[in-house]
């Protein structure tokens, strides 16, 4: 092969692999930024029934991606649960949503932990994806306008009461 062939070969190379990554990163939706519309979805729950983020509409919502093979989910959930549970007089609703596969575990984890808050599954990770989630736990705080108003990456004190003020002050926010 000849010096002239060999770069006109690497030349198209160099061009066809910049459009190879050109067109994945088109294809991959942007995380939700603060003060965007967050998604809606629908995905099933724990009892063979589903849920959807628009089944709380008009209300704040503290959407919780998790799972119950990650020791840092394990190990905010109660704190979650009472935050849950404080919270839902206020109504702001705790929504969580599993990327575990097995949902046995999950059934077992949501009964061992007595978590009242509703619980959807996204085993594929197509739910945590769209929002950008690349860690767990990760929680987005979603105004009653549907807008993501904070992000948080890791676990939790759901205890702090700067996490209880800023939510509770979206929930009594009008207009």
């Amino acid at each position: 092969m000849s010096k002239k062939n060999a770069v006109k070969i690497l030349v198209l190379a160099i061009i066809l692999g910049g459009a190879i990554v050109v067109a994945w990163r088109m294809r991959q939706p942007h995380a939700v930024d603060i003060g965007e519309r967050a998604p809606d979805f629908t995905l099933s729950d724990l009892s063979q029934g589903s849920g959807s983020l628009h089944d709380y509409s008009r209300q704040v919502v503290v959407l919780n991606f998790f799972a119950t093979w990650c020791p840092p989910c394990v190990e905010e959930t109660p704190g979650l649960e009472k935050f849950a549970e404080t919270m839902r007089q206020q109504g702001v609703t705790v929504l969580g949503v599993s990327v575990d596969e097995d949902g046995t575990a999950l059934q077992k984890f949501a009964a061992d932990q007595h978590l009242s808050f509703p619980v959807l599954r996204d085993p594929d990770r197509s739910i945590a994806h769209r929002y950008g989630t690349f860690v767990f736990p990760e929680t987005y705080i979603i105004d009653q306008d549907g807008r993501l108003a904070e992000k948080l990456i890791g676990p939790m004190d759901w205890q702090d009461p700067r996490i209880a003020t800023f939510v509770r002050e979206l929930a009594h926010r009008t207009g």
